[in-house]
Parts: structure tokens; C-alpha cells; sequence
């Protein structure tokens, strides 16, 4: 899967996460601090970035980064189509997808371990049934559209 990976600062848990993702066969395409090498001025620009990859359709999904995850993941749900979930353990990032159909893994640079990192992306990856929650992302889907 080609998915965004956002970050506005580098934090060592990002290369246990890239690392994780290519080892598991995702194609990555970075944004913001994790692609330029350098801290961003904004935390707002990189994440309207990635998140229009996503909702272009050029990545199917993304995980993004700041200091409590909440930025981002305000930034992320202000796009269009894209449902961005704040994720801090495996069982929130499994329900998230399931009940949610999110499309954007937020994740806080302050918290996560590196263990942790690789429990919630375990369970962000596994297997679900599209159709539960279906009717909630419609329901939403349909909200969006009469704005």
C-alpha cells in the first residue's frame, strides 16, 4: 500500500515506524521534518500536504505525527474524505479502522514507544470487515458533502 508518513519535527520512533512499514511491503512517501531532514516552521502546512495526497488518491492512507497527535489530526479531519483517528494504544487504532474506516493513523510524538509503535501499527494493518461501521462512514460521507 502507498501511504504519507508526516511529521512536523524527527523523532527516533519515526525510523522504527518507516522501517516497520517497508518491512511489511508499504511504499512511503514522506512529508514534512522526515522528508527535508529539518524541523518545520508549521506543523499546519506539512499535514494539509500529505493529507491531500491521501485525498487525491496519489497514497491510500497516512500517518502523522506532532507533539499529542491532536494538531495533526485536527488539520487532517478539516480535508475533505479524510478521517483521522488519534491513536495511543493497538486496541484504539483496531477500532478506529473497524468502526470508523479511518484513513489517517495520528499518532503523538511525545508518547509512543517503540514497542508501542509497532503494536498500534499491528493492529492498524490487520484484516477487517468493511462492512461494519459502514453505515456511520456513510452517514458522514454524506454530512461532508452538504457542507
Amino acid at each position: 500500500m502507498k501511504l504519507v508518513l508526516v511529521s512536523d519535527e524527527f523523532y527516533p520512533v519515526h525510523s522504527v515506524v518507516l522501517d516497520w512499514l517497508e518491512e511489511h511491503g508499504h511504499q512511503v512517501i514522506l512529508f514534512g521534518a522526515l522528508k527535508s531532514g529539518q524541523t518545520e516552521k508549521s506543523w499546519v502546512t506539512p499535514t494539509i500536504q500529505a493529507a491531500h495526497a491521501i485525498q487525491t488518491g496519489e497514497c491510500k492512507e497516512g500517518i502523522f505525527f506532532c507533539w499529542t497527535g491532536t494538531g495533526i489530526s485536527i488539520v487532517a479531519n478539516k480535508v475533505p474524505g479524510i478521517r483521522a483517528a488519534l491513536c495511543t494504544d493497538a486496541e484504539t487504532a483496531r477500532g478506529a479502522r473497524i468502526w470508523n474506516h479511518a484513513n489517517v493513523l495520528a499518532l503523538s510524538n511525545r508518547l509512543l514507544s517503540q514497542d508501542v509503535a509497532k503494536e498500534i501499527l499491528s493492529a492498524w494493518f490487520e484484516g477487517f470487515d468493511m462492512q461494519k461501521g459502514i453505515a456511520g462512514v456513510e452517514e458522514l460521507k454524506t454530512f461532508e458533502s452538504a457542507r
